[in-house]
């Protein structure tokens, strides 16, 4: 792993609340520069870091997108830790600034939003509002509503002035309205399991049977996929949940009711 940049940052060693361990950085193996020697402090997981190698990583990963934080410290072979920090513990051994510490939560709360709730900006005044109603695609932005700004109405798929009747959920009557997410569920790539027996190719990408996350599966391993956003299980093969699909087959071999078709709606997620 290359050398992370970030702001100089040493740990305290008065400090009593962190366990100080004699080890390398195991997020940045390279030797200090100049024979510079920092302390090291022990992560929950058991691996040892810096605070400028764990700011710098954390904050690779929410530029990734990503809104966990987990340790990509080598174990066995070429494997990763995986161990995943609590923010609470990244901020305190990353000894994050107060201006960090809130790009860092503000990136974390975007991020999470973004995977659990259904939100976008309203085309009219730019405020970021939720669709509670995720049957309809026609959204009325109360806030546009109540400044008395044109855009009231507007198409949650394509974002234009909404068109057609409403309520409805597969698109508006303007022309270029269409499901960009279905569109790539019906023509995507096949993959075959060459670890499932009996089974041939399948689409490359499906949509969760319960939340609707696209995701696709590493051609490798059983045939089911746990999803990273509703965290259920399911069969990319046949599209059932996993102790349904068990219920008739294997983790490893074809299942009874066959290979499901490419996916024609979008799953709407049903939160409680």
């Amino acid at each position: 792993m290359s050398r992370l940049n970030s702001e100089e940052k040493r740990y305290d060693p008065e400090d009593t609340t962190l366990k100080f361990v004699n080890r390398p950085d195991d997020l940045d193996p390279l030797p200090p520069e100049d024979g510079d020697e920092q302390l090291s402090a022990e992560m929950s997981c058991g691996h040892a870091v810096k605070p400028e190698s764990l700011t710098g990583w954390c904050r690779s990963l929410l530029d990734q997108g990503q809104y966990t934080f987990k340790c990509p410290a080598p174990t066995v072979g070429t494997e990763q830790c995986g161990a995943e920090w609590p923010y609470t513990e990244v901020r305190r051994l990353a000894l994050l600034t107060a201006e960090e510490m809130l790009d860092f939560e503000i990136k974390l709360g975007r991020l999470a939003a973004a995977r659990f709730c259904d939100f976008k900006a309203c085309p009219g005044c730019k405020t970021y509002v939720e669709r509670e109603a995720l049957d309809n695609l026609c959204f009325q932005c109360t806030i546009c509503k109540e400044s008395n700004k044109p855009t009231k109405q507007f198409c949650w798929q394509c974002l234009k002035p909404w068109k057609g009747r409403a309520p409805r959920s597969d698109r508006c009557d303007n022309d270029d309205c269409s499901d960009k997410d279905l569109e790539l569920l019906k023509g995507c790539d096949t993959i075959t399991m060459s670890q499932v027996a009996g089974v041939g190719p399948v689409p490359s990408i499906r949509a969760c049977p319960t939340c609707g996350l696209k995701v696709e599966h590493d051609k490798t391993g059983c045939k089911n996929i746990l999803c990273p956003r509703c965290k259920v299980e399911f069969c990319f093969v046949c599209l059932k949940l996993t102790r349904q699909c068990l219920q008739t087959s294997s983790y490893y071999t074809a299942c009874s009711s066959g290979i499901a078709p490419r996916q024609t709606a979008m799953p709407i997620w049903k939160r409680k």
